[in-house]
This record gives structure tokens, C-alpha cells and sequence, in this order.
């Protein structure tokens, strides 16, 4: 059991690590499309800037033939022009100033979106050193119970460690179960008379007859003694 508890966790690592890398990706990713809206907000503004030249432009060039104008005709005419141009002009400078204000918005959205990733990058370094800490723990204790396992191997009858291996495997790494109060304190099915009386003995191996986990029954703790470990050590 513990040793199949080590090998989950030492193989959850890839999906911490996974998790993590993910999210700084989306932190990054925030970051450049703050960038991006920038950029394009920039060359918008550019372009605004270039119409409102051209209008101002227009609008010196009316300003300046008005006073060469000889009929009346002539002057309204190009106070139609003029009117039109002043127009524009404000039109366009409507546009630089949302964009202006855009930039403003944007500059705080980027500061937030970077302060952010700096955040994120620095939690996620500490995230990282506690999952290396932890598999290099892992690891250790996994070699110990590995070792500690072999040689208590190496001590049972090859039927019966084939049996717990068989076990093992089909119950996701916890192979025993204790027999208490007639049941199997794993899958609390209740066992038969005969074979609870059986497993009382502690003298072979007996399955339960529902999840196929080799039973074992702690006994009693007798007056003036310390009791007795309520679990089993898988191997």
C-alpha cells in the first residue's frame, strides 16, 4: 500500500509541473495580448494623427483663400468649406482623444497583466521547489520500501507472495484486509461463519469470498498488555 501510495504521487509530478507551466502560460499570454492591443491601438492612433494633418491642412489652405475671394457667392462658398473642414477637424480629434484615453487604460491593464505574471512566476518557482522536495522524498522512502519489501519477500513462500502480487494488482495495491466483527473491513461484507473463524486461527492464507483480499484478524488485547498494531503492512 504505501509503496503503491510513493509511486502515485511520485507519478502525479508530470501533471503538477504540467499545471503549472500552464498557468504562466496564460499569465504570458495576457501579457501579449495587452501588447498587441497596444500595438494596434498605436497605429491607430498614427492614422488619426495623419488624417487630422491633412484636415488642418484643408482647413488653412479655405483659411487662406477666404481672404482672396471677390464675390459673395465666392466667401459663402467657402464658408461651406471652412465649416466642413472645422467639422473634421474635431471629428478627428474626438478620435485622437479616445485613443489617448485607450493608451492611458491600456499602460494600467499591461502594469496589472505584468505585476501578474511576476506573481505567478515567482509562486510558481516556490510550487515547483515543494513538488522537487517532495518526489526527491518520494523517491527516498519509495527506495526503502522497495528494499525493506524484497527482503520481506524473500522470506514468504513464492505461492504466497504470487497470491498477494495477484491481489495486489487487481485492488489497486492494497491486497489485505482486516477481518473484524465478522466483516471485511474493506468491502464490509459480512463473511461467513466457518471462514471468519477461519481467519481468526491466523494460520493460512484465506480471501474474502467478495473483494479477494487476504484476510487477517488482529486479535484482542489481553489484560496488562499493550495492544497490538490495528493494521498490517502490506510488503
Amino acid at each position: 500500500m504505501a509503496a503503491e501510495r510513493l509511486r502515485r504521487q511520485i507519478g502525479e509530478v508530470p501533471a503538477l509541473t504540467a499545471a503549472l507551466d500552464e498557468r504562466i502560460g496564460a499569465l504570458t499570454s495576457t501579457v501579449a495580448a495587452v501588447k498587441e492591443r497596444i500595438g494596434a491601438s498605436q497605429i491607430a492612433r498614427r492614422d488619426i494623427e495623419k488624417d487630422l494633418a491633412v484636415v488642418q491642412g484643408r482647413l488653412s489652405k479655405f483659411k487662406d483663400q477666404l481672404m482672396e475671394v471677390k464675390t459673395n457667392k465666392e466667401y459663402h462658398a467657402m464658408q461651406t468649406e471652412i465649416g466642413t473642414a472645422e467639422q473634421q477637424v474635431r471629428l478627428q480629434e474626438d478620435r485622437l482623444l479616445e485613443r489617448m484615453e485607450e493608451a492611458e487604460n491600456l499602460a494600467t491593464e499591461l502594469k496589472a497583466a505584468e505585476a501578474a505574471l511576476k506573481n505567478g512566476q515567482a509562486d510558481a518557482a516556490k510550487e515547483r521547489q515543494r513538488i522537487d522536495a517532495e518526489r526527491t522524498a518520494a523517491e527516498g522512502e519509495l527506495n526503502q520500501t522497495t528494499a525493506a519489501r524484497a527482503a520481506l519477500a524473500a522470506r514468504i513462500s513464492p505461492p504466497a507472495l504470487a497470491l498477494f502480487e495477484h491481489v495486489s494488482k487487481h485492488r489497486r495495491g492494497l491486497a489485505m484486509s482486516e477481518a473484524r466483527d465478522g466483516l471485511c473491513t474493506q468491502c464490509h461484507v459480512r463473511l461467513r461463519p466457518q471462514v471468519y473463524n477461519d481467519v481468526r486461527r491466523n494460520d493460512a492464507l484465506i480471501q474474502c469470498e467478495s473483494c479477494s483480499r487476504i484476510l487477517y484478524f488482529v486479535p484482542p488485547p489481553q489484560p496488562g498488555l499493550a495492544p497490538p498494531s490495528n493494521s498490517v503492512a502490506n510488503p
